[in-house]
């Protein structure tokens, strides 16, 4: 009888993910031009070459000081920056920096998340406490001061050493997020009978808690994306993130604000790019929640 129950409970699919919810969720135009965008600039971040040579050569580094902060002309739709290069073609290579920063601050996040929510979760008592008084500590702290110190303290500027800030005072909110879901999948019906026919405590976790705890954490990294953008940009515009001869939109706008007077249209496009990503990024992530938030699925699945 347990054996029957924890086979039924583990094969019930959630209705966020029934096609039908789904097939209606594409059929939302937010969901389908955030969506739409998001590809399109990890495409160009992928391939960035591929979209560069549309104007201007496709060289982010070719550069010649008598074009330097000349306005958009034929050609070079974006103008020049200070340096004479194509600045369309440094905004687009500047996706490249911007997505694989996302990527990896949103994969490190979602491990420590995971691993240490699911651990306070399961085991709770002593476990839970200490796991859950390092991310009070975590709370308290203010993160954006935090992490202006950590990365004016470190020797190199790039990628890794920012994502790896970013994802020591981001992974808090996932943890709890994590940790409260696992809290209630933990008493599932289903969860009583693995236990039932002598289940494994890591058989448990595997194959029955993390796939129907993840959901919400999922819905909650969707959003997270375009945070993550958003705050590599600013940081970078700070002076303590990615530096040159780094390509990135932060690393743009730092120096557009400089010019901005003369040449405004350094920090324009840059500026545009950066909106419109973090924008279809946290509306993909708007839509995830519709589709998977309890509260939302009747409203969703209305035709």
């Amino acid at each position: 009888m347990a054996s029957s129950t924890l086979a039924s409970a583990s094969a019930e699919a959630p209705p966020a993910a029934r096609p039908g919810l789904l097939a209606k969720l594409r059929r939302r135009p937010a969901f389908a031009i955030s969506s739409a965008i998001a590809l399109v600039v990890c495409a160009m971040a992928a391939v960035p070459q591929a979209f560069a040579g549309w104007f201007g050569g496709g060289d982010p580094r070719k550069c010649d000081l008598v074009n330097s902060g000349l306005p958009p002309a034929p050609g070079h739709p974006f103008g020049f920056d200070i340096q004479g290069c194509d600045l369309y073609s440094n905004v687009v290579y500047g996706a490249r920096s911007s997505v694989l920063i996302a990527l990896l601050v949103t994969a490190g996040m979602i491990v420590v998340a995971v691993v240490l929510g699911s651990l306070a979760g399961y085991f709770r008592g002593w476990v839970d406490a200490v796991i859950s008084r390092v991310m009070d500590v975590f709370f308290g702290f203010p993160a954006l001061v935090g992490m202006i110190v950590l990365l004016q303290a470190a020797s190199t500027h790039n990628e890794w050493t920012v994502s790896a800030v970013l994802i020591l005072f981001g992974w808090p909110v996932l943890a709890r997020v994590m940790r409260g879901s696992v809290l209630e999948t933990a008493t599932s019906e289903y969860v009583a009978a693995a236990r039932g026919v002598g289940a494994g405590t890591a058989r448990i976790l595997l194959r029955h808690v993390l796939p129907n705890a993840l959901g919400p954490v999922a819905v909650l990294t969707g959003l997270n994306v375009g945070g993550v953008i958003a705050s590599e940009s600013a940081l970078t515009f700070l002076g303590v993130g990615l530096q040159t001869p780094a390509i990135s939109w932060g690393v743009q706008l730092n120096t557009a604000q400089q010019y901005f007077v003369t040449s405004p249209h350094l920090l324009i496009f840059p500026s545009i790019f950066l909106t419109v990503t973090v924008l279809s990024f946290v509306l993909l992530g708007d839509s995830l929640r519709d589709a998977f938030d309890p509260r939302l699925r009747q409203e969703v699945a209305r035709p």
